[in-house]
């Protein structure tokens, strides 16, 4: 572990449970089981998963894996790429996040750029006309109360790191709902983010009902979809269905 207390004009710093690790330029820094960032001995995770290095100029994030793929954004939620094996995207935010899942496991960690590409501007405020649309997909009530009880322990979580993700059963009883209502929620919002062209929520008959799950929460993190700020509505709603039932 590495203990940061300034970076060079053209160094980048990656953040991982509280800890940075410095990435120069003429090095290239690996994330996964093993290598300069081993995150995990989790057997779903590769070896080697990320690369990170300066090719003429810009820092580039390599997928290097074979299954795997990661969910990238800038720190405002506003951009999002999916990063599938064999694919590379330049690294242009002062602050990006990258989301990833291997089996039941997220992991987020951020990538800190001193000098970036990109320069952001204020967003001008919007208009309080009463209606709410999050990460521009309206959703539902209950919609977000489905989502909120999948990402609630990463939400949870201080910082960047790793999250088990409970299952479908222990969200739907996080919520006090039944299982067929929790999976009817969750096939309707993995149709609705489908159908406008967020990747990896549709898949094989073995592997759908699975990777969905974490696919969803990866999307919900880094489209700000739910924040920690959401999380008494679990509460909420279990100890309405809780009253309705007594």
């Amino acid at each position: 572990m590495h203990a940061v207390t300034s970076r060079a004009a053209d160094e980048l710093t990656v953040e991982f449970a509280g800890e940075e690790f410095p990435v120069a330029p003429g090095t290239v820094f690996s994330v996964g089981r093993e290598g300069d960032l081993a995150i995990d001995d989790n057997l779903f995770l590769h070896r080697n998963f990320l690369t990170i290095q300066h090719v003429e100029g810009l820092w580039l994030l390599s997928n290097v894996g074979s299954r795997l793929t990661a969910t990238v954004t800038d720190s405002g939620g506003r951009v999002q790429a999916w990063l599938a094996p064999g694919a590379r995207l330049p690294l242009v935010f002062a602050s990006t996040s990258v989301i990833f899942s291997a089996g039941p496991t997220t992991y987020e960690l951020t990538i800190h750029a001193a000098e970036p590409a990109f320069r952001e501007t204020q967003p001008e405020a919007e208009d309080d006309d009463g209606l709410s649309t999050i990460g521009d997909v309206p959703l539902t009530h209950s919609q977000r109360l489905m989502i909120l009880a999948l990402a609630e322990p990463v939400l949870k979580r201080e910082g960047t790191g790793m999250s088990e993700l409970p299952t479908s059963s222990q969200a739907a009883e996080r919520l006090g709902w039944t299982l067929t209502r929790f999976n009817r929620k969750l096939d309707n919002v993995c149709d609705k983010l489908d159908r406008i062209g967020v990747p990896g929520l549709r898949g094989g008959v073995r592997s759908y009902a699975t990777n969905r799950r974490v696919r969803l929460v990866e999307h919900a993190l880094a489209a700000r979809l739910v924040t920690r700020d959401d999380l008494p509505l679990l509460d909420l709603e279990h100890d309405l269905v809780a009253e309705e039932e007594a």
